[in-house]
Formats: structure tokens, C-alpha cells, sequence
């Protein structure tokens, strides 16, 4: 699985677990190696990347760390703005 493009925008939970998955993988980096940055268990990081809706914003900014993401946010763009959010 590749990185997407350097600035991703992201309307629903099941989109942030592939973005933090691909990064994960692109970093050739394993679940456990994640797990030991955010001082959790392998078996959690696996759940968390199927139901990333039930992060922490505090696990969610240090995963973006371990795996080199930098989280932004903004205004959408009114041409985005129509389609609705799946949150």
C-alpha cells in the first residue's frame, strides 16, 4: 500500500485507519514498533487500525509522530463542502 498524496482530507473514521496503516507500512515500520512509541500492546494497534474511530486524540497525534504524518486542519473547500461527513 502507498502513501497517498502529502495532503490527504479525511471525512470518515475508516479513511484515517488506512492513511495511519499505509504510513505505518511505508515507514516500514511493524504494529509492535507503533505499539512501543505510544506504550500500548501490538493487539491494540491492530483494533485501532480496524476502528480508528476509537483513538485518542493523544494516541492519534503521537501515532502521526511515529509514523511521519503531521495533522492539519482548515476550512474545507466549498467544493467539498456538499458531500457530508460519515462521522
Amino acid at each position: 500500500m502507498s502513501l497517498p498524496a502529502p495532503y490527504q482530507p479525511l471525512v470518515t473514521a475508516l479513511q484515517l485507519g488506512h492513511l495511519l496503516r499505509a504510513a505505518r507500512k511505508h515507514r516500514k515500520l511493524t504494529q509492535a514498533d507503533v505499539a512501543s512509541r505510544l506504550g500500548l500492546s501490538q493487539n491494540r494497534i491492530s483494533y485501532l487500525e480496524q476502528h480508528p474511530d476509537e483513538l485518542s486524540f493523544k494516541q492519534l497525534l503521537g501515532w502521526c509522530a511515529a509514523v511521519g504524518l503531521e495533522l492539519r486542519l482548515g476550512q474545507r473547500d466549498s467544493t467539498t463542502a456538499a458531500n457530508k461527513a460519515e462521522w
